[in-house]
């Protein structure tokens, strides 16, 4: 009876399995048929720019491809695929461009070392991370994407070049003419060379042995170990071959459209990859690709008619939207495996009470803390005006740190359009100023109402599922805002960047016009967030996030509503960050999209985590590392460089942040005054 059970249980568990499956299939690929049917009825396009965009498509598809290797290996969304290939691209475009080498030694140059950067990232940087947390690991390949950034703007320096909108030109001399488009020798080989890469990578994953452990270790990699199986080796072919995909897809399309260079190249192309992936629920590799196309055609249709890159972001970012609204969470055991989460073991923890209470550690803090009020005092005082604006600054991206504190470090989850939920609360709230003139207290609420809404909005769709979905979302929805929704091309309901506007007088009293009463009026607010946020952190609601991020099962046993409890944190972090977003645009006393791109969403990201995620005063050393690094290092490519490197440094040596090397000093002193334990136990 007993050897009975199991074969009666499990056929049932792989039926409904497989049901869930075919539906998920079906959804993916209704998906598709969707946005070609959008594209062919209402974004029509010549027959030759339709097959030069299937091109470009297969090679967007590419990259798709390893990026949804990497997940399937270690479960993490790899944010520098791109970049990644940018490397060798670059290096393979300057020599051929300014060294004279042939396309074919140029390409061969390219792809070695594409090989060698796959393998140095994985050994020196990914398998630091293999037993961290899966978060950790994500927001390291941020890390990695802006070294490799500023690696692919430095490659053509060594030649004393600049490779901006520079094509290879094409090795042979082939034409194919569609109507009245010319497709010449590089879109040709990018059409055989694309597809034969795809079909020999899946070959490499289905028949090769190699091939089948990487499978073996993507669905299990502890029993993978277990049974022999080199784990760590399997993950460098991983990434290698990953980065090899990236390399052959930005190198053809640099034939095509010029060398991929920077941000401002890489975000979109990243936007399209991404979305085709969360589509495909991150792994399905056939959907992964049709989506790559389809949504390539639809970029490219949404161009040809409306003669602007940027109406094409919103629309696909509605796509992905509309898409993770109709899933349903999968029933699989891969896709309902623990999500690894930013753990709080590096939180700060508060002094036991009998140790508060001693007389020196009393002292100690009420020492400290009137000598920062005198500093806090002071500061405007002593420094000239510039400085004051400085600080100023320095409290606005603090508490935008501070809502970033309460998603990921409380509620475990990855914002990368945070500045576009800013930008919305500082247009929301340069708007009330400029047109009703609203006082300005009550425009910093507007401006966090607004922000709070936008999260909403954004967060329905992506917190349904469990996984990194709440990052990809955020991302197109940056993407969309600093690009269409707060684009005067498209809209005027916001102020102009040109455009200043007055501080009114709060209350119609108490004049904030100057720098110094501005400054007061912003440590104020930071005070009162300060204080707000950590009501919150100590109350149930506080209590239920943090429980949600450490196991979410374990709190779901308890009745706690996973999807409520992380879209309360996401939306608490909105109101958040439009208020810190109203604050700056009244400082600046104007609003220009270009200072909440998605780029700025990055670097506000992980200078959060360099200041440190488990405390809120980890958000102002944030910020200080922000922006000091914005005052003192001048070049962007060093600003990029300085956040990258801050970023993986901190991962690897204080996963607490910089602020937690302030609760280690605190540590050390309470022990040598009291010589007891300092924490409260939890």
């Amino acid at each position: 009876m007993w050897a009975a059970k199991p074969a009666t249980v499990r056929p049932v568990r792989r039926l409904g399995v497989l049901g869930n499956s075919d539906r998920l299939r079906a959804v993916a690929v209704a998906s598709v048929v969707l946005v070609l049917a959008i594209q062919l009825i209402f974004f029509p396009m010549p027959l030759g720019n339709w097959v030069r965009s299937c091109v470009l498509g297969l090679l967007n598809a590419m990259l798709a491809m390893g990026m949804a290797l990497i997940y399937r290996a270690n479960r993490v969304v790899n944010f520098a695929q791109a970049d990644l290939g940018a490397v060798p691209s670059a290096f393979a475009a300057a020599l051929i461009l300014f060294s004279g080498w042939p396309y074919v030694l140029g390409l061969g140059a390219g792809l070695v070392a594409a090989l060698v950067l796959g393998v140095v990232v994985e050994m020196a940087i990914v398998r630091r991370f293999r037993n961290a947390p899966r978060l950790v690991l994500t927001v390291a390949t941020l890390g990695i994407t802006q070294l490799m950034v500023v690696l692919g703007i430095l490659v053509p320096r060594w030649w004393g070049h600049n490779l901006a909108s520079e094509r290879i030109k094409p090795p042979l001399d082939w034409k194919l003419t569609i109507g009245t488009f010319i497709l010449n020798a590089n879109d040709l080989i990018a059409l055989i060379v694309a597809p034969l890469s795809m079909l020999a990578v899946a070959w490499f994953l289905t028949r090769s042995r190699l091939g089948l452990a990487v499978r073996a270790s993507a669905e299990r990699t502890d029993r993978a170990a277990m049974l022999g199986i080199p784990v760590a080796r399997i993950n460098t072919v991983v990434w290698t071959l990953a980065t090899v995909l990236a390399f052959l897809a930005l190198f053809l399309k640099s034939g095509i459209t010029g060398v991929p260079l920077g941000f401002a190249v890489a975000l979109p192309t990243l936007l399209l990859a991404l979305a085709a992936l969360v589509i495909a629920r991150l792994e399905r590799l056939p959907t992964v690709i049709a989506m790559a196309i389809a949504l390539s055609l639809l970029e490219a249709g949404v161009q040809w008619n409306s003669q602007s890159p940027f109406l094409a972001y919103p629309i696909m970012a509605a796509v992905m939207f509309v898409v993770l609204l109709v899933q349903r969470s999968s029933t699989s055991r891969r896709d309902n495996d623990a999500t690894s989460s930013w753990r709080g073991a590096e939180e700060v923890r508060p002094l036991a009470a009998d140790v508060a209470a001693n007389p020196w550690v009393s002292t100690i803090r009420w020492t400290l803390l009137a000598a920062a009020a005198m500093g806090v005092v002071l500061f405007p005082v002593l420094l000239p005006v510039d400085y004051v604006l400085k600080a100023s600054a320095v409290i606005a991206f603090a508490i935008i740190g501070m809502s970033l504190v309460v998603l990921t470090g409380w509620a475990g989850q990855i914002s990368l359009g945070q500045m576009g939920i800013v930008a919305i609360g500082a247009a929301v709230s340069a708007t009330c100023t400029t047109r009703w003139n609203v006082d300005l207290t009550l425009t910093l609420l507007i401006g966090g109402l607004a922000g709070g809404v936008a999260a909403f909005a954004v967060g329905i769709p992506a917190l349904r599922l469990r996984g990194l979905y709440l990052a990809v979302t955020t991302f197109a929805f940056g993407l969309a805002v600093s690009t269409w929704l707060l684009n005067d091309r498209f809209f005027g309901w916001f102020p102009k960047g040109e455009s200043r506007f007055p501080r009114l007088p709060l209350f119609g009293r108490i004049n904030v016009s100057t720098p110094t009463r501005y400054y007061a009026y912003s440590v104020v607010v930071l005070a009162l967030i300060f204080l707000a946020v950590r009501g919150i952190r100590r109350s149930r609601t506080g209590r239920v996030i943090v429980a949600l991020r450490e196991n979410e099962r374990a709190a779901q046993s308890f009745a706690v509503p996973a999807v409520r409890a992380k879209l309360t944190a996401f939306v608490i972090s909105g109101v958040i960050a439009g208020i810190g977003g109203a604050l700056y645009a009244h400082l600046n006393q104007s609003f220009v999209v270009a200072s909440y791109g998605t780029g700025e969403s990055f670097q506000v990201f992980t200078a959060a985590v360099i200041g440190g995620l488990g405390s809120l005063g980890g958000a102002l050393l944030g910020a200080l590392y922000l922006r000091g690094t914005r005052w003192f290092i001048t070049a962007p490519e060093w600003q990029i460089l300085s956040s990258g490197v801050g970023v993986l440094l901190v991962l690897l040596v204080l996963p607490g942040g910089l602020g937690s090397l302030w609760v280690r000093l605190r540590d050390i002193v309470v022990k040598l005054v009291t010589r007891t334990s300092v924490a409260e136990p939890v």
